[in-house]
């Protein structure tokens, strides 16, 4: 089954070694419906795939849990370039499970 999902968050840095790494965490409520959706087809680490748009840019990626109980999803560095996306900018993206 397909879902489309549109959610507007901020981009947030992952902290320690690696701060090259940007996320955007989804909302509680979404995570739960995606878990109960489409948590039982995951891959390594309990990821679930997913095609990603951000302004003109759309691409292939997945959704990680997070300790918290949200997905997390990781936006890429030519996502970044290509659409100006900085650290703390809230983003509107569309997510197709």
């Amino acid at each position: 089954m397909k879902s489309i999902y549109t959610i507007k968050e901020k981009v947030w840095l992952y902290p320690g070694e690696s701060a090259s790494w940007h996320f955007v965490s989804l909302s509680k409520k979404d995570s739960k419906e995606i878990k109960k959706t489409h948590g039982k087809v995951h891959r390594g680490f309990g990821s679930i795939r997913v095609i990603v748009t951000v302004g003109k840019t759309t691409w292939k990626t997945s959704v990680f849990p997070s300790k918290e109980g949200m997905y997390v999803l990781p936006i890429k560095a030519s996502v970044r370039q290509k659409e100006g996306i900085l650290n703390r900018d809230t983003i509107a993206l569309k997510m197709v499970f």
